[in-house]
């Protein structure tokens, strides 16, 4: 009986140092810079204060499928169209006064996918290009 004791833990200890020889353990890799979106134009670039709510559609460049577009630095609900436009609903809430309502473009981080889920990309966000309530 001892023996068959003595040699299941002898193989127990030495699958246990092959496992950490081996180089099985944690490691992650930081997350890295994703695209960063660019707005170019904002199409209507203006509104009149008191409109309904209406369809605002941001052009430019880099934009995730997953992109958000965010009125005064809230996230909105966004339509993808294609990496270089996108489309949301802004309510008649956000354009009841005069004033500048600054809109930017959020690709949002990618969490790792490597074999040790290291990796990913990091959230960026766009320069914001400023849409007038008159």
């Amino acid at each position: 009986m001892k023996t068959s004791q003595t040699l299941k833990a002898t193989l127990l200890v030495t699958l246990t140092a092959l496992t950490l020889a081996c180089g099985y353990s944690s490691k992650t890799t930081p997350p890295v810079a994703g695209a960063v979106p660019v707005i170019a134009a904002l199409s209507p670039p203006s509104m009149a204060a008191g409109s309904p709510a209406f369809t605002l559609t941001v052009n430019g460049t880099n934009f995730s499928s997953n992109a958000m577009v965010n009125l005064n630095g809230v996230a909105q609900t966004t339509a993808f169209v294609s990496a270089n436009q996108l489309t949301m609903t802004v309510p008649a809430a956000a354009i009841a006064t005069p004033g500048t309502v600054p809109v930017t473009v959020t690709n949002p981080a990618i969490a790792g996918t490597g074999m040790y889920g290291g990796g990913g990309t990091m959230a960026e966000t766009s320069n914001p290009m400023n849409f007038t309530v008159r």
